[in-house]
């Protein structure tokens, strides 16, 4: 099955250079394109995309303000931040909010490429020259962890979620921890629900803003 993608991005050119590369992909569908935040939540209503690739700033309803919305209407809808700003506070509040991912747009092609197919699987994805950014910001400001918010997860809940602090996927972990993959579906689902989380990637700064994100 394909991944169908929808392009919302103020900049004709800029969606129509990212609809040929991803045209050259047969496993790729763009199923359609939206000019500003407001049209690009009405096209992920209407689509229900697999992933969305939305540019962070566009005038009006901004794409931050965008994803929020497609994320609560649209849980199993993956989208993917694209942006020039290299600030750790845009990367953290997008994540914070419920983005699958956060992406510069200088990056290179086959990064964009795969880091489509990870968001698709539900993994997290953000640029290599921010990763390092968002770590020493969460690590330099997390609280320490209460004993109650310790209590919440089991042993083997904390240690899927340092996997995922890692970015392994599900079958990674299953490897890494000797289980099945299913059951690190459940792992998965349980820690999104005991700590009202709704991504991988929150998740996985939960994971560094707590102090969780070494297996205990």
């Amino acid at each position: 099955m394909s991944i169908r993608i929808l392009l919302v991005d103020d900049h004709t050119l800029f969606r129509s250079g990212i609809r040929l590369l991803l045209q050259r992909h047969p496993e790729f569908e763009v199923v359609g394109e939206a000019v500003d935040g407001l049209d690009g939540v009405k096209r992920a209503r209407q689509l229900r995309p697999d992933v969305v690739l939305m540019d962070l700033n566009m005038p009006g309803l901004s794409g931050l303000e965008a994803m929020q919305l497609i994320v609560e209407d649209l849980p199993e809808t993956a989208v993917l931040m694209l942006s020039v700003s290299e600030e750790a506070e845009d990367l953290s509040t997008a994540l914070h909010n419920g983005a699958a991912g956060y992406l510069l747009k200088n990056i290179e092609a086959d990064y964009l490429v795969q880091a489509i197919k990870r968001a698709a699987a539900g993994e997290p994805v953000i640029s290599e020259a921010m990763t390092a950014k968002l770590v020493m910001q969460f690590r330099a400001a997390r609280p320490a962890v209460s004993g109650d918010m310790k209590e919440k997860l089991t042993a083997r809940e904390r240690e899927t979620m340092s996997c995922v602090a890692r970015g392994q996927s599900n079958k990674e972990i299953a490897r890494s921890l000797d289980v099945a993959e299913s059951t690190v579906k459940i792992h998965v689902q349980n820690i999104l629900k005991k700590l009202n989380l709704s991504s991988r990637v929150q998740i996985a700064v939960y994971a560094v803003e707590h102090g969780l994100d070494k297996t205990p």
